[in-house]
């Protein structure tokens, strides 16, 4: 899993017919201490996650799976809103 901050929505009038339904946000992937890692991307989001809020993310072929089907176009997918990040050492 990943954590990414949700920075915008892609509106579409015609996708798969396995992502009916589903919204497709525009996520940054963010590295431990907050920074930007790498480019944005666009996720499905499973758990109805909004512009701003902090999210986990799943990757390649197991992004499929909180939408429960066999196969999708899924690169990615939100599975959970992070309320709080305590990082101690």
């Amino acid at each position: 899993m990943f954590i990414a901050k949700v920075i915008g929505t892609v509106w579409a009038t015609v996708k798969d017919s396995n992502l009916r339904g589903y919204k497709l946000q525009i996520i940054q992937p963010l590295a431990s201490n907050g920074e930007k890692a790498g480019v944005p991307i666009i996720a499905v989001d499973t758990i109805g996650a909004g512009p701003g809020e902090l999210v986990m993310y799943i990757t390649a072929r197991e992004a499929v799976i909180p939408l429960g089907v066999k196969e999708a176009p899924v690169d990615a997918s939100i599975v959970g809103i992070i309320e709080k990040v305590d990082i101690g050492l």
